[in-house]
């Protein structure tokens, strides 16, 4: 099981390290669930140095890239300068950089492409909204995002890629898909994974479910099929709260 934090817009540098040096805390040596966070932009550096002095497998992510080495992009990090300060995973094509920032399939294509020469593995996000659920257009909608962001992508380890699932629709709006539902559209992207790498990769990818995931439904969508983990929003910014998701991944991990 892998389980993302990511932070978004929130924390500054002080409340970053403490957040990290509590999960760092209880995520030790035993821990067999995959733990990363993703804190902004500016807490990286210090939340990776906290990270590594606590000698803790959790792993550092950064929440987007561009697709250029560097060069003329003002506010733009690249793949390498992540890397720089200890990265080891990157969130791209999440809803809200589409919704907010004009990413599209094409710009998250660039960016899964170019991770890997950093040493960067992708968290790719796809998923349908609100308006494309209630036209039945999910299956439509989340296979163009797999096959356009994964579009001449090379993988020779499951381990150099990762998929969030993320209904949109229930992003910040306190709903969640049932276990059934993500279970549903985790298949169908097991499908296509499958599809594209071959059936021993395309088994072992970790998709992670990103819809409102918090300790009381972790369990219950943590035990579907097909749900690998959780890539997680608000619940990730208390501790206590993240590291309960952690134990659910434990007690059902696989």
């Amino acid at each position: 099981m892998f389980i993302a934090g990511n932070w978004k817009m929130n924390t500054d540098v002080r409340s970053a390290v403490v957040l990290a040096a509590s999960i760092c805390e209880h995520v030790g040596p035993g821990t067999r669930t995959q733990v990363a966070v993703c804190p902004p932009y500016i807490s990286l550096d210090v939340v990776g140095r906290a990270i590594r002095s606590s000698a803790s497998p959790v792993k550092l992510g950064a929440q987007d890239m561009h697709f250029e080495d560097d060069g003329a992009f003002t506010g733009a990090v690249s793949g390498a300068m992540l890397a720089s300060v200890g990265c080891h995973y990157v969130i791209l094509g999440h809803s809200e950089r589409r919704q907010f920032f004009g990413e599209t399939d094409a710009s998250v294509n660039r960016k899964t492409l170019k991770a890997p020469g950093s040493a960067l593995i992708p968290i790719v996000c796809i998923g349908e909204t609100l308006a494309e659920r209630e036209a039945n257009r999910e299956e439509e909608v989340v296979s163009r995002q797999v096959r356009a962001a994964l579009d001449g992508f090379t993988l020779t380890s499951a381990e150099h890629l990762v998929l969030a699932y993320e209904p949109v629709w229930a992003i910040g709006t306190g709903r969640t898909a049932t276990p059934e539902q993500a279970q549903a559209i985790h298949a169908f992207i097991r499908g296509l994974l499958i599809e594209q790498f071959g059936e021993a990769l395309g088994r072992a990818i970790h998709i992670l479910y990103g819809g409102s995931m918090k300790p009381s439904n972790a369990a219950e969508l943590l035990g579907q099929k097909d749900v690998d983990g959780g890539l997680i929003g608000g619940a990730a910014l208390k501790a206590d709260d993240f590291l309960g998701i952690v134990a659910a991944a434990e007690a059902v991990n696989r």
